[in-house]
């Protein structure tokens, strides 16, 4: 639009206002319905073919989901500038203010001055697959990995983008080329987006091995107790009151007492037993701080209750792969809860 008064023979006020209030009768008469967007453009073409010297431009919007369409329209100013008119026949609300195309609109967070647009949220939120309690930790993590990957230069191997994309997959029991493409359909996620985000994910993994070697063998001599191998067993159900019967009795029977309860038809009350070896974090949460021969609950649990017994524990292997990948996964966990916490994070969404 031309809005130089020097170069352009406007009108003066007292006719400019006469000009504003024509614009509005127009615009409040162009068609709501966003099949006839082409007669709304053909009006004002023709309404602005009288009047040049306003340069009038007209705006449509035609929001996804609806068939109606709203209109601005735009006025070279006499004195300069442009005056933007918008005009809403039915509620009151112009579809600029019904948008609302707030500087933030479009943003869920910034962390450090790093900002996460809603569009990346919502497929972070896809790429989760779950419903996770820690839903807006994680997106603060994701953002603040974004600007912690920016600033790497270095070109991805062909290995890395195929890890990446390999853990993608088998993390959503993706197993096939034909049900990874099924999926990308199902979610409306072009082949393109899928593999920048296999590469984001592939540079976070660069990140993520910054943690192995010494700092996963200082975080695991700082925290043994962490990585410790819990032998135990556990059982979940709906109500806490069978749980609490079952714990009845030695801990080395807790299994046998569960097992002898699920066999009658009709009488296992909805209970379900677990049996695990592992490293502690990886248990329920409820069991892993339980020493050897003693039992945990009935506790609530993952939306229902939990009971069980820990047989066992066994001191960290230092030279376990198995050990080192958990203390490089927590010594990076470590650095990302302290970079959260210290991180000025500005939400725009709530």
């Amino acid at each position: 639009m031309r809005t130089d008064p020097e170069t352009t023979a406007f009108r003066p006020g007292p006719a400019f206002a006469a000009d504003l209030a024509d614009a509005v009768t127009l615009l409040r008469g162009l068609p709501p319905a966003r099949d006839r967007v082409a007669d709304a453009h053909r009006r004002v073409r023709d309404w602005a073919a009288r009047r040049p010297w306003l340069h009038a431009d007209l705006v449509v919007d035609q929001p996804p989901g609806t068939t109606r369409a709203g209109y601005d329209l735009l006025l070279a100013h006499p004195e300069g500038g442009t005056v933007a008119l918008s005009a809403e026949v039915d509620d009151g609300v112009p579809w600029l203010v019904d948008h609302s195309t707030h500087w933030a609109a479009g943003k869920v967070l910034s962390v450090d001055g790093h900002e996460l647009p809603v569009a990346t949220a919502l497929f972070t939120l896809r790429a989760l697959g779950a419903r996770d309690p820690r839903l807006h930790e994680r997106l603060v993590d994701h953002c603040v990995l974004l600007g912690e990957i920016e600033g790497d230069p270095e070109p991805l191997t062909a290995a890395e983008k195929q890890r990446a994309a390999d853990g993608f997959r088998l993390r959503r029991g993706l197993t096939t080329r034909t049900r990874t493409l099924e999926w990308l359909a199902e979610t409306g996620m072009s082949e393109e987006a899928f593999r920048n985000h296999v590469e984001t994910q592939a540079r976070i993994a660069r990140v993520r091995e910054r943690f192995a070697g010494e700092p996963a063998r200082r975080h695991l001599a700082e925290h043994p107790e962490h990585f410790t191998v819990r032998r135990a067993a556990w059982v979940t159900g709906p109500r806490p009151e069978p749980l609490r019967a079952l714990l009845h009795g030695p801990a080395a029977e807790f299994a046998n007492r569960v097992t002898t309860a699920l066999l009658p038809p009709g009488d296992a009350a909805g209970l379900r037993l677990e049996a695990a070896a592992t490293l502690t974090p990886r248990l329920p949460e409820p069991l892993r701080d339980v020493p050897a021969g003693a039992a945990a609950g009935p506790v609530p649990h993952d939306g229902g209750y939990l009971a069980g017994v820990v047989y066992e524990v066994v001191p960290p292997d230092p030279e376990a792969p198995e050990v080192l990948d958990a203390a490089r996964d927590a010594a990076f966990q470590a650095w990302l809860d302290e970079r959260r916490r210290t991180a000025e994070i500005r939400w725009f969404w709530l």
